[in-house]
């Protein structure tokens, strides 16, 4: 692969990631253990079709989750 970032001058290569988290308009998915593009230079990520329908499946509840995990939600104080 040999793809130039849109942000920068730097080269989009592939990388497994252990954890990629996603915000959809039906809530949070982690993908665990893919394959991401991500810019060598400035860090930009780029997601391939496949991985964004996947995580549309899992936020619409079409494909269940092989699990859930509790993700700890708090305000902060006006100073």
């Amino acid at each position: 692969m040999n793809i130039r970032c849109e942000y920068c001058e730097g080269t989009v290569q592939p990388r497994i990631v252990k954890r990629e988290a996603f915000k959809h308009r039906d809530g949070f998915v982690i993908l665990e253990d893919v394959t991401i593009a991500v810019c060598d230079t400035c860090g930009n990520r780029y997601y391939s079709a496949d991985i964004l329908h996947a995580v549309h499946a899992v936020a619409t509840g079409a494909k269940p989750p092989e699990r859930t995990e509790q993700i700890p939600v708090t305000h902060l104080e006006s100073a």
